[in-house]
C-alpha cells in the first residue's frame, strides 16, 4: 500500500479504502460492465473526511475521480489505474425532513428513490424523477443538474436545491446549507458546483425544495398520427390542465415497437402509429381531478388530436405505461447502441430528426435510429444501434447527430452534461467566450487539476 491510501485509511478508519483487486469487482458504469480500473476506492463517511482526503491529494498532486451511482451517460466518472476514485456511497443520510419549510436535507451519496420514499412519508414529493431513480444518487443528480420527466412542471434539479455544501478541491468546505428560497447576498455559490459535474468541487450536503405529495395522480398513453398532433396536444393539455401538467412524453413508433416486442412489455395499444404520447397530471381535489382528466382525454378525441388512449386502472398499470418509456433494454441488448440527449427549439424538431435519419442512414447502412423525448422542455433522446463490424462507428454516428444540430442552434447536451464524451462537441453549442470562461474558473478553483481531471474542459 502506497504511503498516500495508509494515510488516508488511517484517518477515515478500516474499510474506508478498497484496493486494486476489490476496485476491479465494480463495473465501469450501469452502461459499461466493464471492470472498473483505479487505484483504489476512497470511501468517507462525512464531509470532514473528504475535505481530508481532497486537501492530501491536492498537496501530492493526485488525481481524484468522484463518484456517486455511475448511472450518468457522457463518461464523465471514467477513471484511469492512477486514479483515486472518491465514492460518496457511505454518505446516504437522508435527514430533517421539514414540513414547516418544505424540505430535506440529504448526504451526497442518497439514492434519489429512498430520498423519495423518505418524504412521502411526511406528505412530500421530491419532484426530481429520472429513469435511474434507484440507482443515481442526490449528488449525481445536482452535479449534472439532473431534468428527468417532471421538469416541464418542476424544473430541473437546481430548481429544487435550497441549500448545498461542497468541498472544493484544496480541501476548503463551503456551505450555504440555508432553508431559504431568498438570499441575495452576494454570489449565489452553489451555482459553481450544480451542473459543472464535478469539475469545481465535491457536493456533499444538499438541502432540497419539497413539495405537497400530490393527493391525485392521472396518466394517459395515446397513439398520435404525426407529429404537429404531438405539439398540438401538448399545448391543448397545457391549456385545459394548467399547472397540473407534470410530464409529458413522446416515443417514436420504432421504439414504441421495440419496448413491446413479444418477451418485453406487452403492447397497450396498437403497434402501428408513427407517435405515442404520455402525459400526467399532479392534482389535489380528489372529488373533480379524474373527471376533469377524463373528460380531457375525450375532448381531445373529439378533436382529433388522438387516434387511441389508454388509462391505468391501478398504481401497478401506470407503473407498466411507464416502463415502457424508461425499460430500454430491448434496445440495448441487441447489438452496439449509442445514447444521444439533445435539445432544440420544439417546432424545429420533426424537421431535424428526419435530417439524422437521414444521415445515419447515408453514413452507417443498416443503422436503426429509435427517438424518444420530454417533449415538453423540448429534450430529444436517440438510440442509434449500428451493425457489427463497422469502423469508427461512433465518431460516425456522433457527426449524424451533431452536426444537423448546428443549423437548429440546438445544445448538444439537453441534461446528460459532456463529461469525456461530448467535449469535442462543446463549443458547438458554447461560445468561445462561454469556454474560455469555464476554463478560467476550472484552473481558478482546482489550479492543479486534482479533480475530474479533464471532464467538461481541458
Amino acid at each position: 500500500m502506497s504511503v498516500l491510501l495508509q494515510q488516508i485509511e488511517d484517518e477515515l478508519g478500516k474499510g474506508s479504502v478498497i484496493h486494486s483487486d476489490g476496485v476491479a469487482e465494480r463495473a465501469v458504469s450501469y452502461w459499461n460492465s466493464a471492470p472498473m480500473t483505479a487505484l483504489a476506492i476512497v470511501r468517507p463517511a462525512t464531509t470532514a473526511q473528504v475535505s481530508f482526503v481532497l486537501a492530501l491529494c491536492n498537496e501530492r498532486g493526485q488525481a481524484v475521480v468522484t463518484h456517486g451511482g455511475r448511472t450518468g451517460c457522457v463518461e464523465g466518472t471514467r477513471s484511469g489505474p492512477d486514479d483515486i476514485v472518491l465514492s460518496l456511497e457511505r454518505m446516504n443520510a437522508v435527514s430533517d425532513v421539514d414540513a414547516v419549510s418544505a424540505t430535506v436535507t440529504v448526504e451526497a451519496g442518497a439514492i434519489l428513490e429512498k430520498v423519495q420514499e423518505t418524504v412521502a412519508r411526511d406528505g412530500l414529493l421530491l419532484p426530481l424523477d429520472l429513469g435511474a431513480r434507484g440507482s443515481c444518487t442526490i449528488g449525481g443528480n445536482l452535479a449534472t443538474n439532473a431534468g428527468g420527466i417532471n421538469v416541464i412542471r418542476y424544473g430541473m434539479a437546481r430548481a429544487l436545491t435550497v441549500g448545498l455544501e461542497a468541498v472544493l478541491p484544496d480541501g476548503t468546505v463551503v456551505s450555504s446549507m440555508d432553508k431559504m428560497l431568498k438570499n441575495n447576498a452576494g454570489f449565489d455559490l452553489k451555482q459553481l458546483f450544480i451542473g459543472t459535474e464535478g469539475a469545481l468541487g465535491v457536493i456533499t450536503r444538499a438541502i432540497l425544495r419539497l413539495r405537497p405529495l400530490p393527493i391525485t395522480k392521472n396518466t394517459a398513453m395515446a397513439a398520435v398520427k404525426d407529429f404537429d398532433s404531438v405539439i398540438a396536444l401538448l399545448r391543448y393539455l397545457q391549456a385545459r390542465l394548467g399547472g397540473n401538467l407534470s410530464a409529458y412524453e413522446m416515443m417514436e413508433g420504432d421504439y414504441f415497437a421495440a419496448v413491446t416486442e413479444l418477451g418485453w412489455h406487452p403492447a397497450p395499444l396498437e403497434r402501428t402509429s408513427p407517435y405515442y404520447v404520455i402525459w400526467e397530471c399532479d392534482g389535489s381535489d380528489a372529488v373533480r381531478d379524474d373527471d376533469h382528466f377524463q373528460e380531457v382525454l375525450e375532448e381531445a378525441f373529439e378533436q382529433g388530436l388522438i387516434e387511441d388512449a389508454v388509462l391505468p386502472k391501478s398504481e401497478a398499470e401506470r407503473g407498466k405505461l411507464w416502463a415502457i418509456r424508461d425499460d430500454f433494454e430491448a434496445i440495448l441488448h441487441k447489438q452496439t447502441v449509442y445514447l444521444y440527449d439533445v435539445s432544440l427549439d420544439i417546432g424545429s424538431i420533426e424537421g431535424y430528426v428526419r435530417q439524422v435519419k437521414s444521415q445515419a442512414a447515408a453514413t452507417l447502412p443498416g443503422s436503426v435510429v429509435y427517438t424518444i423525448g420530454h417533449i415538453g422542455d423540448s429534450n430529444l433522446h436517440f438510440f442509434i444501434q449500428v451493425p457489427a463490424g463497422v469502423d469508427d462507428s461512433r465518431s460516425v454516428a456522433d457527426r449524424a447527430v451533431y452536426e444537423p444540430l448546428r443549423e437548429y442552434k440546438g445544445s448538444v447536451s439537453a441534461e446528460h452534461g459532456i463529461g469525456f464524451e461530448k467535449k469535442v462537441w462543446l463549443e458547438q453549442s458554447r461560445s468561445p467566450e462561454e469556454v474560455q470562461l469555464m476554463k478560467l474558473l476550472k484552473n481558478s478553483i482546482d489550479p492543479k487539476h486534482t479533480i475530474n481531471r479533464g471532464v467538461v474542459i481541458d
